[in-house]
């Protein structure tokens, strides 16, 4: 009789044991099969690292139910608890997870890298480090703007560093008396005279009337130049456009309004 007794509770035992060991085994197996997989795909080891954790993380959960269950033990109430506990904390750390998979979308999607210059809704920089829930970007006055990866990856992304080339737009306005070509000229030669701007094919600088407002006579100039140099190319044309034009007795205009008394 306790021969029997002592059998039973090895029995009872030794069951949940080896299902536990099988379970490690299994979740370890599964794991190194995981691993060797994603060796041969172009995932983000970021997004590797938290595929990783979220399986096993699965197949542990697996493991503690099956042996609960050789024990004897109802699992039914426990999962619901699991489950409605599950559901308080997603609803808890719903913004934590929006940015999390906002992170995960944007490193697996690449729309830009660290050191390209992007626009990213209304702010604009580059880009200093691309995290699993921020983005930072390093503005043009060295200020460090940290957009969380929700909202880039509900937003219009401009990547300017993904091309080779940029085109610089200038805009300026002169007054009706000023000549309209020679201001096209001038505009015409200092891009070209500009030592970083690129001509050839579909890249010659342009000049050329863009409106005719109330007071003023608007031109915008325009020229192609690898993307690198776009900067230095548009603040060297604005800083020298008004001296060159008072060279050339072309004045620069600003809405205004004339008026004219009459004696009666």
């Amino acid at each position: 009789m306790l021969d029997a007794i002592k059998n039973f509770a090895l029995g009872k035992v030794l069951t949940p044991v080896l299902l536990a060991v099988s379970c490690l085994f299994v979740v370890k197996l599964i794991l190194i099969i995981y691993d060797k997989l994603v060796k041969n795909t172009k995932l983000d080891d970021t997004i590797c690292k938290i595929l990783r954790v979220a399986i096993k993380s699965v197949l542990l959960f697996m493991s503690v139910i099956i042996v609960l269950s050789s024990l004897g033990v109802s699992v039914s109430s426990l999962v619901a608890t699991l489950s409605v506990v599950g559901v308080a904390v997603s609803l808890a750390i719903q913004g934590f997870l929006s940015n999390v998979f906002g992170g995960i979308q944007i490193i697996s999607n690449k729309p830009f890298k660290a050191g390209d210059y992007v626009e990213v809704g209304e702010e604009s920089g580059t880009v200093r480090e691309v995290g699993l829930f921020y983005t930072k970007l390093d503005t043009p006055d060295k200020k460090l703007i940290q957009i969380p990866n929700s909202i880039i990856a509900t937003s219009t992304i401009t990547n300017f560093s993904s091309a080779i080339h940029r085109r610089v737009d200038i805009t300026v306005s002169t007054s009706y008396d000023s000549d309209t070509e020679k201001v096209r000229s001038i505009l015409l030669q200092m891009l070209n005279d500009h030592p970083l701007t690129l001509s050839g094919k579909d890249l010659d600088p342009v000049a050329h009337v863009s409106s005719y407002n109330d007071s003023n006579i608007a031109y915008i100039a325009r020229c192609w130049c690898k993307s690198e140099h776009y900067w230095d190319i548009y603040f060297d044309i604005m800083d020298s456009i008004k001296s060159t034009f008072d060279k050339n007795d072309i004045t620069i205009d600003y809405p205004h309004i004339n008026v004219h008394m009459k004696n009666k």
